[in-house]
């Protein structure tokens, strides 16, 4: 009689373990798609103008420049790296790419490509430094953060720069079906990072050093030379997102993509990507970078101050490092 009331009281226990276990790897794998659709939802009752075709296509407009950024950073942090630097590159970018496509300057092509290996250049270096020198990805990219502001400041010497050709213009303002050319970069990027994480022996050569660097030298890895081309993939991207601003805002400013690095940083790791390395999504960081978008385009539509959306922003990132490390103690 007692064993037959031991077996039932062990059966509940054994089924609410289960459901909670269930539940606990459902949330941890679609936890952040759930906030992004409440927040939608949210907001769509709060602002009656939030949910229309307009705003939507708005909001991921906007955040294709932050989100093509962060796909590259999600990379280098899967590795256990930084990009502190990609802000100021698009700025760099941005004062180039604007100089060589007035109407009667160099050819669109030439103008695209110098800016692409300027992009491509400053992510070698970073890498080859931090891969070489041994040296801490926080301190080379800081330092290429500061130089690269430095060095746009000085090509401009602190001017925007106007008068860029209607060909150029349309890469940030033109639309290709009814969609946004953006969009389509975005979704391109996205989906070559996505091949490239997931189907190629590059990727997992990332997720190897993430997971441990050692083990990945052990194992014949050349460390010092995937961490260079990872390096030099953020750096081409964010040639990519300064290209497009540039375009958007039809003038090359030595001031743009200023605090771009953090949202960058900040859509990764709301996406699921873990500072601790090993760890993140391609998909998760687009999660991320919508979030922040519906978020930041809410609030406005809110009229709520920026500088509470800045202390909101903060907030969320604090939470989603809070969650990541609490991840990393159970496993």
């Amino acid at each position: 009689m007692n064993e037959l009331m031991v077996a039932n009281e062990q059966k509940p226990n054994k089924q609410d373990n289960l459901f909670k276990a269930r539940m606990g790897s459902f949330l941890s794998r679609y936890g952040m798609l759930l906030i992004l659709i409440a927040l939608i939802i949210l907001m769509s009752i709060l602002s009656p103008t939030f949910f229309t075709s307009v705003n939507l296509l708005n909001i991921v407009r906007q955040m294709s420049v932050v989100g093509i950024v962060a796909i590259g950073v999600t990379m280098i942090i899967i590795t256990t790296g930084i990009d502190l630097s990609s802000g100021s590159v698009i700025a760099l970018v941005s004062v180039v790419v604007a100089s060589m496509s007035h109407p009667d300057s160099y050819p669109l092509a030439v103008a695209l490509l110098a800016g692409l290996g300027l992009g491509l250049l400053t992510g070698v270096i970073n890498g080859t430094i931090i891969a070489k020198g041994k040296i801490a990805p926080f301190i080379v990219t800081l330092g290429m953060m500061t130089a690269a502001r430095g060095a746009a400041l000085l090509y401009t010497g602190g001017k925007p720069i106007g008068n860029l050709s209607d060909s150029f213009k349309f890469i940030g303002q033109g639309n290709l079906f009814g969609i946004p050319v953006p969009i389509l970069i975005f979704a391109f990027v996205g989906v070559v990072s996505y091949i490239i994480l997931n189907k190629t022996k590059f990727g997992k050569y990332i997720y190897a050093i993430g997971g441990n660097e050692q083990a990945a030298i052990i194992a014949g890895v050349n460390v010092d030379k995937y961490k260079i081309m990872i390096y030099g993939y953020a750096g081409l991207l964010s040639a990519i997102a300064g290209i497009i601003l540039t375009s958007r805002i039809a003038s090359g400013q030595p001031t743009a993509g200023m605090m771009y690095e953090l949202d960058a940083i900040a859509a990764a790791v709301i996406g699921g990507t873990s500072l601790s390395g090993g760890i993140g999504t391609i998909g998760g960081t687009v999660i991320g970078a919508l979030i922040i978008g519906v978020m930041n385009n809410g609030l406005d539509l809110l009229n709520v101050s920026s500088y509470w959306q800045q202390i909101l922003k903060g907030i969320i990132i604090t939470v989603a490092v809070f969650i990541d490390s609490r991840k990393n103690k159970k496993s």
